[in-house]
Formats: C-alpha cells, structure tokens, sequence
C-alpha cells in the first residue's frame, strides 16, 4: 500500500472513531456508535497489515488470534457489575502496551526508522520517554484501582505525612531523569525511569477512596488514551496517535465534568488527592436511631396508590442484576396510569454509565431515563421515591456535614419525595464508608431484601391486587 493511500485510510478510520465518539455520548445512538468504532478498528487494521515493514504475519495474526480470543472469552463471562473493574484492567494493558512498545523502540530503533542504537534522535527519545512515564503510572495507577473495586485493597484512601512532597520530589525527579536519558540513551536510566514512574502511579492513585473510584476510571482512561498517543508517535501512526488524543481528551474532559459534578477540584483528583480531607466522618450507625421496616406488600400497595414513582438505581441493582424485574415492576405501575420515571446520578454504580446500560439491557424506554439536573426538583411533587441501591447519590449529609467524605457532592434529592422506599440488604454504608442518614428519616420505609427478589415480590403482590 503506498504512504498516500495508507495516510487516507488512517483518516478514514479516524473519522470513523470520531463518529463513534458522537454516537456513543447518547443511548439512542450508541448501537451506531459502536459500529463506526468496529469499522474504523477494522480499516486500521487492514491498512497496518498492508504496511511495506510487516516482516510476519502469522505472528501478528497469532497475537490477534490470542487477543481476540482472550477478549471473546471475557466479553461473554463478564458481569455487569464487574464492568469497572474490567475497564480498570484494560487500562493496566494499554500502559504495559506502552512501555514494551518504547522498550523494543529503543531496543531496535532501526526498525522503527528513529535511528541507530546509541544515536536516536532527540525527538524520538522525547516522544518515547513522554509515552513510558504515562504508560507505566497508567499500568500501575489501574492496578491499584482495580484492586479496590475488587475488595483486594481497602476503599479508603491511604495517606501519609509527606505524601504530597514525595509524589512532587518524585516527579521533579522523573523530569531530571528523562532529561538525563535524553542526552545519554543509557539503558539503566530507562529502566530507573519505568520502575519510579510505577511507584508513582500506586502512590497517584492510593489516597484515593472509594467515593471517587469512577472519576479515577475517567482519569485512568484519559491517561492510557495519552499513552497510546505517545506509542502513535513512536510507531509513527496517525491513526494511533490520533484515536490516543481522542481517548485523552475526551476523557480528560469527562473527569473534569465529573469533578464539578461531584464538588470534586479536578487536579485533587488528577494529582492524586492534593489538598483533599484526611478527615470526616465515616460509617457508622448510631445504635439509639431506629427504621421503619416495610414488606413487599407494604411496598405494591404504596406505588399502587401512588400518582408518581421516581425510581433511582444504583450499584445495588446491579449486583442483583434486579433491572429486569425492575422494569416489570414499572410497567405494572404504568399500566396502572402512575407516572414512573428513573432518576441517574452521574456516578451512580462505581464508572459513569453504568446505569444507563443495565436500564438499556432491560429495554427502559430512553425518555424515562433523567439525569440529576432534570429531575431532582421533581422530587419535592413526587409521591413515591424507589430507591434500589444508590445509597452515597442520595445521603443528605453530603448538604449539610462538612467534616462527611462525601460533603459538597450533589445528590438526588430522594428525602423530599413523600414516601422514600429504600431497598437494601442492611443498613451497612455505601462504598465511601458513609452512614445514610436518609434511612433514619419518618418518611422512609427500609425494604431488607436482595434487590431482585424484592422487586419479584412486589410484582407479585401488585399482580394479586
């Protein structure tokens, strides 16, 4: 294929990734958005393995093979609610893409026409020193992330004295460094920079808690999109480097419209909790507060009854896998002439999203689905809030406690609904460690159940009606 045909199809598949990027910023869109990402992964592929300087293909159609093998595998064992943690470990792979990827640069740069061993030119040793410093903190960074929405490492944050200084000694160090191997090429300064910039990445992502997580996963996918960028420019591939800035952007720009939706200063977050609280009040339920219980039948005949229904899912749900029982649930409601909507924090579940796709999995029409700023004022009009899961996006002290974790970040405003239905298995606290204070209020009804099952008994009940 000749260098102006294979730039040509590298712009095709890069207006493809961006039209991939359009669909998928809706629910409506999103089946036609990843078919456009699917076609301009296919004509990328297609035009790499036309390239003049492929030397095998069975390797590389081994490697495919292993790859798409191991992702099928995956793809069909994968839980939904494990999604974050599987989005964290494919950020742990794209880093590690990115390190060997410099590491064989440098090794072979002939082969990548950036020169000869010990004479590579400065541009090439930048780009290659740019992409393994974000390569290996995205490796590490997402391992570390992966580990706590796992329950491998604790949800809190980890901190110590000094932290802050040493991840700035850290990377005023890391920049000596690179300058350093810019100049000398020497193979133990590349080494030395890979192993400090891991360090870093743990020590970024550790004062970090649970409450957080899904602007990390943002943060994380913005990096490893930075990363592949950085590989583009080693490899010399527009398409690669292209796609790396449009994952980097776009995630960069999703974290930070997160932040401000979660009260959240960006660069606490993107420089590893700089200036957040060590502080704040944590779980704990006061043994004095009491609850009021309700069943499944208490449950049918208050939404029976009901003229509206707010339902607000969150990680809840999922782990029950409840959405379709839920959405049976709420057609039996509407048969019934009850307005139901469904209210969506931005970070309801553990990775933005997440609830949008479990609501699309069990086919809840689009314009049911409401974000946070067009719905929260319909609290106060409604009649009945179903809350199934979402226990941080609806704790009042977030207004009102400034010494809480989670102080300053919006939440559905579910307490002024005249009747709060909560599902719940126990008044455990929710991933940032938070007693709900909203479980104690006169106009709640705890409903103790797995989430699937309650919603079954309520269909049931509201069926014998």
């Amino acid at each position: 294929m000749s260098e102006n045909l294979s730039a040509f199809a590298y712009l095709l598949a890069s207006i493809c990734f961006i039209m991939s990027l359009r669909g998928l910023s809706s629910p409506v869109t999103a089946r036609r958005g990843n078919l456009f990402g699917m076609i301009g992964m296919v004509i990328a592929i297609v035009t790499t393995l036309a390239a003049p300087g492929v030397l095998s293909y069975w390797i590389i159609l081994l490697g495919m093979l292993i790859g798409a093998g191991i992702g099928t595998f995956i793809a069909m064992k994968i839980k939904m609610t494990a999604l974050p943690e599987l989005v964290a470990a494919f950020h742990s792979l794209v880093g590690l893409a990115a390190v060997f990827v410099a590491a064989a640069a440098f090794y072979e740069p002939a082969a990548y026409g950036i020169g000869t061993a010990g004479h590579i030119t400065l541009g090439s040793l930048v780009e290659m020193s740019i992409g393994t410093v974000i390569g290996a903190i995205t490796f590490t960074g997402s391992i570390v992330a992966f580990g706590k929405l796992q329950g491998f490492l604790g949800g809190s944050p980890v901190t110590f004295t000094g932290q802050h200084a040493l991840n700035a000694l850290l990377a005023l160090v890391l920049l000596g460094l690179v300058y350093w191997f810019c100049s000398s090429e020497s193979v133990t300064l590349f080494w030395v920079i890979v192993l400090l910039s891991c360090v870093m990445g743990v020590l970024i992502i550790i004062p970090i808690g649970g409450a957080d997580m899904p602007v990390v996963i943002s943060m994380l996918n913005s990096y490893s999109g930075w990363a592949a960028c950085g590989i583009g420019f080693t490899l010399s591939n527009p398409a690669l480097i292209i796609t790396g800035a449009l994952v980097g952007s776009s995630g960069a720009i999703l974290s930070y419209v997160m932040c401000k939706g979660m009260n959240r200063s960006f660069f606490n977050v993107i420089l590893g909790g700089f200036g957040a609280e060590s502080g704040g009040s944590a779980a704990g339920a006061d043994g004095d507060k009491t609850v009021r219980r309700g069943s499944a039948d208490d449950a049918a005949f208050i939404m029976k009854n009901a003229g509206s229904v707010i339902i607000v899912p969150g990680y809840g749900m999922a782990v029950a896998q409840a959405q379709h029982a839920l959405r049976e649930m709420c057609d039996l409601l509407k048969a019934e002439g009850i307005k139901v909507t469904y209210a969506i924090h931005p970070v309801a579940g553990r990775m933005p999203g997440h609830m949008n796709v479990l609501l699309a999995e069990a086919n809840v029409p689009y314009d049911d689905v409401l974000e946070l700023e067009q719905v929260n004022r319909d609290f106060s009009s409604t009649d009945v809030a179903f809350v199934i899961g979402a226990n941080d996006v609806t704790n009042p002290v977030a207004k009102t406690d400034p010494e809480s974790p989670i102080y300053g970040m919006p939440i559905l405003d579910v307490e002024n609904a005249g009747t709060v239905l909560f599902v719940k298995r126990s008044l455990s606290p929710g991933y940032a460690g938070v007693d709900n204070v909203l479980f104690y209020r006169d106009n709640t009804m705890m409903l103790f159940d797995d989430a699937k099952k309650m919603c079954e008994d309520i269909v049931n009940a509201l069926q014998a009606m």
